[in-house]
């Protein structure tokens, strides 16, 4: 039989299991719509690359400028931010202004070779409509931009500089042996 003491404590347990084999439930059902529509989406990427990679041109351009701006700001035509989802107008996506023949145009880029893009310099570039695809130098190649270090990255630098040039001190400064006669 079940005390009248421990009744309480059995219907707490009971209503804390429940609340979390309903979370748990809840939990295991978004993961799997998430999954089914991770699918789906690489799918659809896929698809996009590939009529990219068919409709993709080489082309030779003086590059003018590169920055990472929002797309209202970035001089892109306006039916391309209007075809943009909502989340992603606000985003700050690379922006390269360019001189292709005598036009100046605002073109996307690839956010895996915006760092590589020389600025005031002819390039040769792989593009498919207003996006960048791949860049080749023009006339000489072009050097990758050196990686910027984080802030824990430059903290942690000077620590071991300092920890080493004191090991070096202590190395210079040899302890004298005091005898005793």
């Amino acid at each position: 039989m079940i005390n009248q003491s421990s009744l309480p404590v059995l219907l707490a347990w009971n209503t804390a299991f429940t609340v979390l084999a309903i979370i748990l439930g809840v939990a295991l059902i978004a993961i799997i719509v998430l999954s089914i529509l991770g699918k789906r989406m690489q799918k659809k990427q896929a698809e996009n690359e590939v009529a990219m990679q068919q409709s993709a041109q080489t082309m030779s351009m003086l590059v003018i400028d590169k920055k990472k701006m929002k797309l209202k700001e970035s001089g892109l035509p306006q039916i391309v931010i209007d075809q943009t989802p909502k989340y992603m107008r606000r985003a700050k996506v690379p922006i390269v202004k360019a001189k292709i023949g005598p036009k100046i145009m605002s073109l996307m880029c690839d956010e895996k070779i915006f760092p590589q893009i020389p600025v005031k310099k002819e390039i040769k570039a792989v593009v498919s409509g207003i996006y960048i695809m791949d860049v080749r130098g023009s006339r000489n190649n072009l050097e990758a931009a050196p990686v910027k270090k984080g802030f824990m990255a430059k903290i942690r630098d000077k620590a071991t500089s300092v920890v080493n040039s004191e090991k070096e001190k202590s190395k210079d400064e040899k302890p004298k042996s005091k005898k005793k006669k």
